[in-house]
């Protein structure tokens, strides 16, 4: 069985030009054994022996990064790999000892989660950038591509990602909070039938800093045997989150309504944004828990506008960026509450973004007939009309130096057109830029 080196010291290796093991410590040495080999042989560790293929093609030294599995720990450590002539030498440091990782859902709900379940075989690593440590071969398969030449690409050049129903990438989400995650869908490049989902933990460096994820992928017909104890878990997180939630936002009331003793007025107007994110996060837990199929509804886009800038008003004072809504009388549209808050925060706050010192940021409302609209106008450097659909794809911005992740504005589009709507945009270089945001009447 491996085991922790005796000192704290590093393990060595060396990989000949054929990818064999060809010297190794005592502790490598007993991984390549559990894993089927032996020394003088294919090295069988897949993420070292990725590392390693990576400095080769690369002609340079790369660390990264990585784990394997004995007979009964998990074991994580960080891999430097420096090409030297027709060989490898691997160096292995942090070399530590993990109980092996159960099914993540089953301990969620309390499960030993063992029973009726397969082995999860098709296996990847990125590191922090989302650059692949490796993938299994029963994934590469499962996409259609060579394993081994995908080691060193960046996870989204292998495959597309999907939002969820909430228009959320759960592995996004998670690279930006540094936690785990599971129900990534993904699809293939290569191929857009096949289609998987992705889990992921994280995985953390000698100095405990995020490294990265390791996690399974399945094909995507195999979630659904899921569903029931997702159900379960959503079902379990609204009751332990509405009573705390219900009672921030009575408190938040209390405060605005100086209802404990007299405050200065700028206490007391944090009580509004306070008590306002405690309704958008209590609208979220809510809707996790609802029948999707309980469709629209009429809501006040106007009233919803206000929510949605009181969320983005600390970046724009930050920033120095006014914000202004034009007029505040109902404008009832056909919709879902969450999702139109979420759009019309991606849409302020990429405003306020773009927005220069001192400037502006207004939003205003349109009714026509069948048709209600909200209109965020910025005083930005504007979109070359060559961009104005390219910003609306994936990861994709039109000044990558504005920060950002290039999602909102395609979340934003997508979850409107869920709607029966649309986001749109109208801008001319200089002058900046109209996104509207457009909803059938109810």
């Amino acid at each position: 069985m491996a085991s922790v080196p005796s000192e704290p010291r590093a393990v060595l290796g060396r990989v000949d030009k054929a990818g064999r093991l060809i010297a190794a410590g005592p502790e490598l040495e007993a991984l390549q054994q559990e894993a089927g080999s032996t020394l003088g042989q294919t090295l069988a560790l897949p993420q070292i022996a990725a590392v390693a293929q990576l400095a080769r093609k690369l002609g340079i030294a790369v660390v990264r990064p990585a784990f394997a599995a004995s007979s009964d720990h998990d074991i994580e450590f960080s891999v430097r790999a420096v090409p030297e002539g027709d060989e490898v030498a691997l160096t292995l440091e942090g070399w530590t000892l993990r109980a092996p990782a159960a099914p993540r859902l089953g301990s969620l709900l309390g499960g030993n989660g063992h029973a009726d379940a397969e082995p999860a075989t098709s296996e990847w690593a990125a590191d922090e950038e989302l650059k692949i440590i490796s993938v299994s071969s029963e994934l590469g398969e499962m996409l259609g591509v060579e394993a081994v030449e995908a080691a060193g690409a960046s996870l989204t050049r292998l495959l597309r990602l999907e939002e969820d129903e909430n228009g959320e990438m759960p592995l996004i989400s998670a690279l930006a909070a540094r936690r785990g995650f599971t129900g990534q869908r993904a699809r293939g490049r290569t191929d857009e039938s096949r289609a998987i989902i992705l889990s992921g933990e994280v995985v953390t460096a000698a100095d405990g800093s995020f490294a990265g994820f390791r996690g399974t992928a399945r094909p995507e017909r195999a979630e659904a045997a899921d569903e029931s104890s997702a159900a379960a878990f959503d079902h379990a997180l609204d009751e332990v989150l509405r009573s705390p939630l219900d009672r921030i936002i009575e408190s938040a009331e209390r405060i605005v309504e100086r209802a404990d003793g007299p405050l200065r007025n700028e206490y007391a107007s944090y009580g509004n944004d306070i008590a306002s994110a405690a309704r958008h996060l209590l609208s979220v837990v809510r809707a996790m828990s609802e029948d999707p199929t309980q469709g629209q509804r009429a809501i006040d886009l106007a009233a919803l506008a206000g929510e949605a800038v009181v969320m983005v008003e600390p970046a724009a004072e930050e920033r120095n960026v006014g914000l202004e809504l034009d007029g505040k009388d109902a404008l009832f549209a056909s919709g879902q509450e969450r999702g139109v808050i979420q759009i019309l925060v991606n849409l302020i706050g990429n405003a306020v973004r773009h927005s220069p010192d001192g400037g502006h940021v207004r939003l205003s409302f349109v009714s026509t007939p069948g048709t209600a609209s909200v209109i965020v106008s910025d005083e930005g450097p504007g979109i070359d009309p060559a961009d104005q659909q390219r910003i609306f794809e994936r990861f994709e911005r039109a000044d990558a130096g504005k920060g950002g992740t290039g999602l909102g504005l395609a979340i934003s589009r997508r979850l409107a057109r869920s709607m029966g709507g649309d986001v749109t945009v109208d801008s001319v270089p200089g002058a900046g830029a109209r996104f509207t945001l457009t909803l059938p009447s109810p």
